[in-house]
This record gives structure tokens, C-alpha cells and sequence, in this order.
């Protein structure tokens, strides 16, 4: 059984999905289309940049989304038998569109919206967030715990693979994480460039909005389970995912036990599907000996064909 994964906010580049749309007429008709849904030309920001722009949190959103669904409907069918999908946090929308629960319109929609209003939280509650390289769960959780205070809290954000968690929090308990986490022996603590301290409780200014953007949309049953973030269990029920959706703003996005919970569902194959291949290699780290393959480029395209 393949299952199907989709990158998050951070993979996106200038000039993605450009040389996928010149191959296939369906990949093209997908730029076009959320250019005429979001009222301005994503493509061509996808394309030529500016990266500046590009990067912005409501911009790369939607970005990653549409070049991920540009790339499964340029694939057709024939990644292999497709039995689940997760996406790390933003892809998990894309995730959700693949399965056919939510509509591609819906879709670009939905996260350009909370692309916006992650950004006016961090605005509202400046926060920030930081790598941590060489630490197992325990270790990086008890750093959070200490570097928490008066002045702000830290929490884990994203546990990626074992021994690579971003923790995520108010600017000071962060810093103080990052140096108590080089004291705990942790490889590397890296501050990430980021517009607010996502998958943290400073998210929670952003709930209401995206409750109220996900309320309006329809969703449907899924072709195929999503694993949530919040919880790492397939769902297939829409209106559990749309609580879950929302409560992924404040939760760590649980990816290594994400991964895990797919292989025991039967995954023996990961297709990564849309920019880079940063999930192919978090699985790697995860799951020694299952076999991943990354789809987002013509050549990828060709090779499939």
C-alpha cells in the first residue's frame, strides 16, 4: 500500500511547479485555476518570486497546496494503490483535498485564509521558533517545561523524527530552551526564520477565524483515511476533521508517530508528492527500509509515465 505525504510551509522556492506545468496540461489548468480563486497570480509568484514574497506565511500556503495538487492530478492515478495520506501541518490540507473530502477552490481558499491569520498571531503575540538536533522527546519536552515562566512558555511544535523536534513558544522561553537544550547535549538548537510560534498555544488568536473559514466550506468523506497531526490516527469522518484542523494551530504536529501509524496501517511505500523532499527524509530517519519517492517535477513526471 503506498501512502501519500505532503510537505508543510517551508518547501516552498522560487520557480516551483514551473517545469511540472510545462509538462502537463492538468498541472497548468491547476496554477490557473487558483489564480482565478485567489483573484491574482499565484502562478507567476510561484514561478518568478519575488522569494521575499513567496515566503510570506498567506503566500507559501496556498503555494505549497496548489503545486502539491498540480502534482497528484498530473500523476493520475498512478503512484500505486493509495490506502492513506498525511501532510505536515499546512499539507494536511493538502491531504485533505487529494482525498477528495474538501474541493481544490475550498482548498486554496482555506489556507490562504490561515495563512493570514497565523500571521496576524504572530503579530498580535510575537513569538518564535527553534530546531532542536540530538535530543529524544523526554529531553526536549523537560527543556520546555524549565525554560517556561513568568515572561512566556516554550513548547514542542513538531516532533519530526527521533532525535529532531521544534520546539515553539514567546521569544525569551525559547532562547532559554536553546541553551538548555545545548546543556542537555543536543547536537545543534537553531532559531527558524518565522513569522510567529506556530503549533503553539500563542496560536490561539487564529482559532476562531479558521473555525469559521472551515465551517463554511463543505467536506465530505475521504477516498482514503487522513492521519491527523493532532492525534497521529486516520480519520475519515469530516466533521472530526474540521475540529481537528482548527486544533492543530496550538498543537505539535506529531510526525514521527504519524509515519508510524501509517506503516502499521499497512504503508510500504511513501510518495511524497508536490515541492522538495524534506517528509521523504524525516521517514527515512523514521522508518528504516521503507521505500519513498518524491513527485512534484516534469522529469518525476516522465519517469512515472
Amino acid at each position: 500500500m503506498v501512502g501519500l505525504l505532503f510537505p508543510g510551509q517551508g518547501s516552498q522556492f522560487v520557480g516551483m511547479g514551473r517545469d511540472l506545468a510545462s509538462a502537463s496540461d492538468i498541472a497548468r489548468r491547476t496554477f490557473e485555476e487558483a489564480d482565478d480563486v485567489l483573484g491574482f497570480a499565484l502562478s507567476r509568484l510561484c514561478w518568478e518570486g519575488p522569494e521575499a514574497e513567496l515566503t510570506a506565511t498567506s503566500n507559501a500556503q496556498p503555494a505549497i497546496l496548489v503545486h502539491s495538487v498540480a502534482a497528484y492530478r498530473a500523476a493520475d492515478g498512478s503512484l500505486g494503490d493509495v490506502g492513506i495520506a498525511a501532510g505536515h501541518s499546512l499539507g494536511e490540507f493538502s491531504a485533505w483535498v487529494a482525498a477528495g473530502a474538501l474541493s481544490f477552490a475550498d482548498g486554496v481558499r482555506t489556507v490562504r485564509r490561515r495563512g493570514e491569520l497565523m500571521y496576524e498571531g504572530g503579530r498580535q503575540r510575537p513569538g518564535t521558533m527553534a530546531a532542536l538536533l540530538g535530543l529524544d522527546d523526554a529531553d526536549a519536552e523537560r527543556v520546555c517545561r524549565e525554560a517556561s515562566g513568568s515572561d512566556g512558555e516554550c513548547v514542542p511544535a513538531n516532533y519530526n523524527s527521533p532525535g529532531q523536534i521544534v520546539i515553539s513558544g514567546d521569544i525569551a522561553a525559547v532562547e532559554r530552551a536553546m541553551a538548555l537544550a545545548r546543556q542537555a547535549g543536543a547536537k545543534r538548537a537553531l532559531q527558524l526564520n518565522v513569522s510567529g510560534a506556530f503549533h503553539s498555544p500563542l496560536m490561539s488568536v487564529a482559532e476562531e477565524g479558521l473555525r469559521a473559514e472551515l465551517d463554511a466550506v463543505d467536506m465530505g468523506t475521504p477516498a482514503f483515511p487522513v492521519v491527523s497531526n493532532v492525534t497521529a490516527r486516520p480519520v475519515t469522518d469530516p466533521s472530526e476533521a474540521r475540529r481537528l484542523l482548527v486544533e492543530q494551530l496550538t498543537s505539535p504536529v506529531r510526525w514521527t508517530d504519524s509515519v508510524r501509524a501509517m506503516v502499521a496501517a499497512g504503508v510500504t511505500s511513501f510518495a511524497e508528492v508536490g515541492p522538495g523532499n524534506v517528509l521523504s527524509g524525516l521517514v527515512k530517519r523514521t522508518e528504516k527500509g521503507v521505500h519513498t519517492r518524491t513527485f512534484g517535477t516534469a522529469a518525476e513526471l516522465e519517469a512515472l509515465a
